[in-house]
């Protein structure tokens, strides 16, 4: 009886113990974690091998980086290098031509001291530089004024009562009523069926085409907007355009151009007149200058072709006659200070202003 109960109890127990066997050579959780240890292990080696790799493009984009960085530093420090060498000559040129620019002053100052004496009077004004000679030492009864322009649109051409056709207005008083501190005649005129004086030729007021004429004969004497003397023949409006006027006015003839003597016409030559001139030296400066004439024990006038060979002494490059005869007149600082022929200012259509 005994022995079946232990076999009994054998068989009942014989799962538990195979399981526990079981269990005990092979932990199924051990197990468990070394597959679950295992798969990380090898996806972290996979990443740190991409990562590796991606460092290793880093490195090399860097250093492709660096290296345009270099070249580029180079290019711009090559690039400053040429600038600041280029802005130090422009510098130098400026101050080069600044320094020539006072030479010529002072040499042509100097000359026409030697040819005239000392200025009889100066300006030295915001707008403009304005010294005034006499021409007795140059053996005529007139004056010249030497300008230079600081700005441009201190010159202008005023019209009489600002109108292309009117009764007309002395030089002086278009000077004063624009508070100007020198003023020549300008332009010439004629008279009209109604008694009017109406201006001759091409005229241009601050850039404004007043009037225009084709009319050969007649020389163009104007300023472009740098405040630089341009004119003779102008047969178009574009060729006016293209010349950038802001001033002018027309008569004739031309007297000098680039530093030559021009044909005086035949029913001018070899004759003693009244004049106003108006030219620039070779440094750019103004030059207006009227002589007197028809006032017997005064003066007789002077005929272009003198005048041609006085301002080529003078160093004068571009030369024209304007309006001469009774309109010449000659205004400086609130005073006419030539002698008109007429004993009197002849109201005129056109003047040349130049503000202080």
């Amino acid at each position: 009886m005994p022995g079946k109960v232990h076999l009994f109890l054998a068989l009942l127990l014989a799962p538990v113990v195979g399981f526990y066997l079981a269990f005990g050579v092979t932990n199924p959780v051990q197990s468990l974690h070394a597959k679950q240890l295992h798969l990380p292990l090898e996806e972290t080696k996979t990443r740190l091998e991409n990562v590796s790799s991606a460092v290793d493009e880093t490195r090399e984009v860097t250093a492709e980086t660096m290296a345009v960085i270099e070249k580029v530093s180079e290019v711009a420090q090559a690039e400053k290098e040429y600038y600041e060498t280029r802005q130090k000559k422009v510098e130098q040129l400026v101050a080069a031509s600044h320094s020539h620019v006072a030479k010529t002053e002072d040499v042509l100052d100097q000359l026409l001291s030697s040819m005239l004496g000392d200025p009889i009077g100066q300006t030295f004004g915001e707008n403009a530089t304005v010294k005034v000679y006499s021409l007795t030492e140059a053996g005529y009864r007139g004056y010249m004024a030497k300008v230079r322009l600081h700005n441009p649109h201190a010159l202008k051409v005023v019209l009489a009562n600002d109108k292309a056709v009117s009764n007309g207005e002395t030089t002086s008083h278009a000077a004063k009523r624009k508070g100007a501190i020198l003023a020549v005649n300008a332009g010439g005129f004629y008279r009209t069926e109604d008694g009017k004086l109406a201006v001759l030729g091409t005229t241009v007021v601050d850039g404004k085409i007043v009037t225009f004429s084709t009319n050969t004969n007649l020389s163009f004497v104007g300023f472009n907007k740098q405040g630089r003397l341009v004119g003779g023949k102008v047969t178009s409006r574009e060729q006016l355009e293209r010349m950038d006027v802001l001033q002018g006015a027309s008569f004739l003839p031309t007297l000098l151009q680039g530093g030559k003597r021009m044909p005086i016409p035949r029913d001018w030559a070899n004759t003693r007149q009244p004049r106003t001139l108006i030219g620039h030296f070779t440094n750019g400066d103004l030059l207006f200058i009227v002589i007197d004439g028809r006032r017997k024990g005064w003066s007789n006038g002077v005929t272009l072709e003198e005048a041609q060979s006085k301002l080529l002494e003078f160093k004068v490059r571009d030369a024209y006659n304007l309006d001469g005869g009774g309109s010449s007149t000659f205004y400086y600082k609130g005073k006419v200070l030539n002698r008109p022929s007429d004993g009197r200012e002849r109201p005129v259509t056109s003047s040349i202003v130049v503000l202080p």
